[in-house]
């Protein structure tokens, strides 16, 4: 992404600019992709930038490039590694797959070899491997075939191929024993992992696999979920997860304990469902779910042009590992015909089995054709930009209040539903913290005419999903549809959000994955501070003061009780406190009588009036530090109020957002990962909200450079109030980003659902998005800088770092805050600790 022989400059920044969206490249097992969706006069733009990175990068790879994306790298594994569970798979993959396998080692790396690395190895890697004999080129979008040929021989033609190269064959191993490892981490509970080698990617057992995995692992409808969640209570979650690769594959069964319960107790509830399901097989009910469940997967993919499982992901994968763009075909037709006797026959045969095939090819002549190209004058410029409207939609309101908003999208068979309650954490300070948040994830456990499993069950089979969630002011229940079965999935959609029971055997189990949750949290360095930035920004008492996560605390949970949860229902699901958005293949002319018939009859009511003001706190300049021993990295963040979403000035905030932490490009992340290499990321974000919201920048850096790095973000914060103004430039890439983005922004349904949201959730006007592109591109520096100069005042700033206080204390009590002061995970003074003043800073 650092540029290329012709074009020496960051990739992401010029893509952003240009409007990219869904911008990124990953590496895997079997392959490294690159990826970008733009506009359509960018096409020429970013065929030039990708032949160049093809055909003109090696010499471009200097040592100081090295230097700095080893860092990047390295503070990436860092940051994998400082997770719970992070270093798991570092001990599953050489256990299951032998010495010299491809697939023994995590992508990643280790770091002694990324510190061995030279310029010249990186060169010699990118010239035998990224020739374009060995790579695919997949454009897909509003093209003619023939024309975007023209270009790519243009632009790719004269790129000369690289070597022959030895194509490793399928190598399934076979596990001849069953092998055993215990490892410690720093985790909040037990967990137990299984894993076996698999089919490769596209042969029909890799297919099968995947149809009895879900079965057996996915979902609340999974038998295993059933036995360890439901029925036994033994384990808080279980996953079944296949994973289909070139030349072998891999099957992963997870298993979080209940606090309490031994390992071998889940283990062998396992077993046992393991062996009745290759003894017997799938039922057919669950052979047709699975396959509808597919079916939707696959098509909610497809949605979308770009990204892994967008059309060009698709094509992309079934080219580069089966050689033909269409394999999905066979995908969904080995789901469509498979048999109950071809799933069973399937698990029986992949608990273990493999071999080893080698073949050599022959190497085709190839050649490479005479430059068409003066890659001198740089990359072509963009041609201009194709006019973008938001969706038009309708608003319609049923007799008894409820306000329906209808977008048509007709071009896939997928309708989004979402019933958007003025309600959410804010709501909470009329009951528990926590309470909006278990209210929202009961709802589908249960009505006045359905079980959690036959809600379960019923959705699975329409290829429906259904999933409730709170925010700072709202409290949202959503559903994503096939249009075919759209009747009957809003029928159960409306059950669940009128005629929740809250059974209480439902209740104690959502409690206990709750308490797991929040335990959970309180052992990662993110959702660590999450927790308990709310209360240090807010102050206690503040309707939003309560964890960011939505989980509420231990206390609450506990003593929380089924009257409680009928109650915040009962006070705030009314229908003219709510609004109904529906987004997709819909027609409204036929849906508002079927909305009148289902939610008609809803009954109005008073709902209390949330108070969000905010009291100004006087409060020194603390720095709180949480405890974690032995963290690989620390997790610094820092926070203020800002105004509402709301506001006059919402564009000029954005843009200083975007400018100081919002872009790949910002200040924060080019100061702290491109030229320091201190973090694999460091950002900032805007949390919106109806009321004062928390402005949050957040840098995961390692542990020996904590201090300098709150050094620079301080840095950084006050230097764009005046030391260093917003400049033009930056000002243009703000304009750029936020505005040629949006055509990737609304390229699904969900997406449109979340806009609509926006303008329901925070009492924005109806053409909001008509005009937002207007209102960013007539932004002046003047409006900007003027909202640099007030908005952020760095000695109100709230921080909050987390990492190993036995390596980091020392250094953070040297810059010059009035109090470092020590904390528990719940945001509580550590009582032993005295507050110490720190010693006099910049």
């Amino acid at each position: 992404f650092q540029g290329s022989e012709n074009f020496d400059h960051e990739y992401l920044p010029y893509l952003q600019e240009l409007g990219a969206t869904d911008l990124n490249g990953t590496t895997w097992f079997d392959r490294t992709n690159y990826f970008q969706t733009v506009p359509k006069n960018a096409l020429d733009t970013v065929l030039w930038l990708e032949s160049d990175r093809m055909g003109h990068f090696a010499e471009s790879i200097s040592q100081a490039k090295l230097d700095e994306q080893r860092g990047v790298v390295q503070n990436e594994k860092r940051q994998g590694d400082n997770q719970p569970y992070g270093k798991v798979w570092e001990t599953i993959l050489p256990q299951v797959f032998p010495p010299g396998h491809p697939y023994s080692w995590d992508t990643i790396g280790s770091m002694e070899d990324l510190d061995a690395a030279t310029v010249e190895d990186a060169r010699n890697w990118f010239r035998t491997w990224y020739g374009p004999n060995n790579a695919v080129l997949v454009i897909a979008g509003d093209v003619q075939t023939d024309a975007v040929f023209e270009h790519v021989q243009r632009y790719f033609g004269d790129i000369p191929p690289g070597p022959p190269l030895a194509r490793p064959q399928r190598w399934i191993p076979e596990l001849a024993r069953e092998r055993r490892v215990v490892m410690t981490d720093r985790v909040p509970q037990a967990r137990l992992y299984m894993a076996w080698p698999g089919p490769a990617w596209g042969s029909r057992d890799a297919h099968y696999l995947r149809m009895a995995a879900d079965i057996l692992g996915s979902g609340k409808n999974s038998r295993l979920y059933q036995r360890l969640v439901y029925s036994d209570q033994i384990a808080t979650d279980i996953d079944v997860s296949p994973l289909a690769m070139e030349i072998a594959g891999i099957t992963a069964l997870t298993a979080s304990a209940q606090p309490g319960v031994d390992l071998d107790q889940i283990e062998s509830a396992i077993r046992e469902e393991l062996q009745r399901f290759i003894d017997k097989g799938p039922t057919r009910r669950e052979l047709e779910r699975t396959q509808v469940q597919l079916r939707a997967t696959f098509l909610q993919g497809i949605e979308r042009v770009g990204g892994t499982t967008g059309k060009s992901g698709v094509l992309a994968k079934g080219m580069v590992y089966a050689g033909r763009p269409d394999a999905y075909r066979q995908l969904l037709d080995d789901i469509e015909q498979a048999t109950v006797k071809d799933i069973r026959a399937a698990a029986a045969r992949w608990l273990g089995a493999g071999r080893l095939v080698l073949s050599v090819e022959p190497y085709p002549e190839l050649r490479a054709d005479p430059p068409e190209v003066d890659r001198s004058a740089g990359p072509p410029e963009p041609g201009e930009f194709p006019a973008v409207h938001f969706t038009p939609f309708e608003r319609h309101r049923l007799e008894n209040g409820l306000d329906v908003i209808i977008a048509r999208r007709p071009d896939v068979p997928l309708v989004e539903i979402g019933l958007i309650v003025d309600a959410g954490f804010a709501a909470d300070q009329f009951a528990r913290p926590g309470t909006s948040t278990l209210t929202m994830a009961m709802l589908d456990e249960g009505t006045k005419s359905r079980s959690a499993l036959q809600i379960s069950e019923q959705l699975a089979r329409l290829g429906a999903r259904l999933d409730g969630h709170s925010s700072l002011d709202s409290s949202l229940l959503s559903m994503s549809a096939l249009s075919e079965n759209l009747d009957a999935s809003l029928e159960i959609f409306a059950d669940v959000a009128l005629n929740p029971v809250f059974p209480q055997q439902e209740l104690d189990r959502q409690r206990r994955i709750g308490l797991a949750r929040i335990r959970q949290e309180q052992n990662h360095p993110v959702t660590m501070a999450l927790r308990i930035m709310p209360g240090l920004l807010y102050g206690t008492g503040h309707p939003y003061a309560q964890p960011l996560t939505g989980s509420g605390t231990e206390a609450d949970l506990k003593a929380m009780t089924r009257d409680e949860l009928v109650a915040f229902h009962q006070t705030w699901f009314k229908p003219d406190n709510a609004s109904l958005v529906v987004v997709g293949d819909v027609d409204a002319d036929t849906l508002m009588p079927e909305l009148d018939e289902l939610f008609g009859r809803w009954q109005t009511g008073p709902v209390p009036a949330k108070q969000l003001d905010v009291t100004a706190i006087d409060r020194p300049r603390v720095l709180y530090l949480l405890d974690r021993p032995e963290a690989d990295q620390s997790v610094i963040f820092a926070g203020e109020l800002i105004p509402p979403k709301a506001n006059p000035d919402e564009t000029a905030i954005q843009a200083l957002n975007d400018i100081l932490g919002g872009l790949s490009s910002s200040r924060i992340n080019m100061n702290l990962r491109e030229n320091k290499h201190w973090s694999y990321g460091a950002y900032s974000l805007i949390l919106d909200a109806r009321g004062k919201r928390p402005w949050l920048a957040y840098a995961p850096v390692q542990t020996d450079k904590t201090r300098e790095s709150v050094e620079e973000m301080l840095h950084e914060i006050r230097a764009i109030r005046s030391e260093r103004p917003v400049t033009p430039a930056e000002l243009q890439t703000a304009i750029r980003s936020e505005t040629l983005s949006l055509a990737g922004r609304w390229e699904d349904n969900a997406s449109v659902l979340s806009s609509l949201d926006e303008l329901v959730s925070f009492g924005l006007p109806d053409d909001y998005w008509d005009h937002y592109s207007g209102r960013v591109s007539s932004l002046q520096l003047s409006d900007v800088q003027r909202i640099a100069s007030g908005l952020l005042n760095p000695d109100r700033l709230v921080w909050v770092v987390v990492g190993d206080r036995a390596r980091i204390e020392a250094g953070l009590r040297t810059l010059g805050f009035d109090e470092l002061r020590l904390i528990d995970a719940n945001g509580n003074p550590i009582a032993s600790e005295l507050p110490e003043k720190t010693a006099s800073g910049p």
